[in-house]
């Protein structure tokens, strides 16, 4: 049998839907079920592992992004179960997250099974509150930085190391990616270091996905003159 891989999306207020809806898809792309309803070569079967995707809220009441549908949680902060990682798209980055949130995420981050956290956009200021990301470098969207570098704002991200030229990053389990559509691309590198290359390879056929490294980030330039990291 293929190896099952237990995702979470955290469902924050006001998520982008993109930050969610892109990263989520492309991974689902290497999933077992949809190789098989590809039914392009069923010697892939095997190779693409069971993904079962939870979605968490501080309870079950519908999640509205900016735009697109509602979201219904299946989970929340207590049932959830184990995951193996967890997907957080970008909130308004620098509201409050709800009630349990943070310690949820902390518990969570802390916990072995967990083997990563990615972080989509303004995902990454929004858990900052939590303190987790503490001592790591993290990329993130790059407007919401110089917003926040312009208004002086630092609060308990103040000692996360923010990376201002980077589309996406790793540092050890902080995945992180900067705006949008970054995410898409983090989700590809997260599939090319994770799947079988096979599995990576169609995916991105069926997908016609040309993902972008971390370097050279043509968007760099709006933080040009900007000090992030005080």
């Amino acid at each position: 049998m293929p190896p099952t891989i237990h995702f979470g999306l955290l469902l924050l207020p006001n998520f982008q839907w993109l930050n969610a809806a892109g990263p989520v898809d492309y991974i689902n792309h290497h999933s077992n079920d949809m190789v098989q309803r590809l039914g392009l070569d069923p010697s892939l079967t095997e190779k693409a592992p069971i993904i079962q995707w939870s979605f968490i809220s501080c309870d079950r009441t519908p999640v509205y992004p900016t735009s697109g549908p509602a979201q219904v949680p299946t989970h929340t902060y207590e049932d959830c179960p184990a995951l193996d990682f967890i997907v957080v798209p970008g909130p308004d980055p620098i509201g409050g997250l709800p009630y349990g949130c943070e310690i949820f995420l902390r518990n969570r981050f802390a916990d072995p099974r967990m083997k990563a956290i990615l972080l989509i956009c303004t995902a990454s200021v929004a858990v900052a509150q939590t303190g987790i990301l503490d001592g790591y470098h993290v990329s993130t969207n790059k407007y919401a930085l110089y917003m926040i570098a312009k208004a002086g704002i630092s609060g308990k991200g103040g000692k996360v190391s923010w990376l201002g030229d980077r589309r996406w990053h790793i540092d050890r389990k902080v995945w992180s990616s900067a705006g949008v559509t970054a995410g898409i691309d983090l989700a590809a590198e997260f599939c090319r270091q994770h799947f079988d290359k096979d599995i990576v390879k169609l995916a991105r056929d069926v997908t016609e996905y040309e993902s972008k490294p971390s370097r050279p980030d043509a968007f760099a330039q709006i933080l040009t003159g900007i000090k992030i990291n005080s």
